[in-house]
């Protein structure tokens, strides 16, 4: 079941177990601070793309942010620099991105 309204909240979960700033995010997905604050506040949607781009980086399926019944398993890493780039944001969420469909595949070849 598609739940928009939850969407928001999910991702400020997500941010802030991360200990990512508003800012940061904005960076990574080149818009404004105040946008991201209007969508966690559920004020705004996200275009597909940004919403992809979130799903990747933070190692979690589209489905998890918009559907009640879609778990969160994440996928462990540690960011240990002061200082991090929107380049540092775009590696993480290709290799979440590689990590996601390994485990897809994986997956798909216990059911099979």
């Amino acid at each position: 079941m598609l739940n928009f309204n939850s969407v928001g909240e999910k991702f400020k979960k997500l941010r802030e177990e991360s200990g990512l700033t508003q800012g940061q995010i904005a960076e990574y997905l080149s818009v404004n601070q105040s946008y991201i604050s209007r969508y966690e506040k559920n004020e705004r949607q996200l275009s597909a793309d940004l919403l992809e781009k979130l799903s990747n980086f933070f190692g979690c399926s589209i489905d998890y942010f918009t559907s009640d019944d879609s778990p969160y398993s994440p996928l462990p890493f540690a960011l240990r620099a002061t200082c991090i780039t929107s380049e540092d944001f775009e590696t993480i969420a290709a290799i979440n991105k590689i990590a996601l469909n390994l485990r897809d595949m994986e997956n798909i070849s216990k059911e099979g």
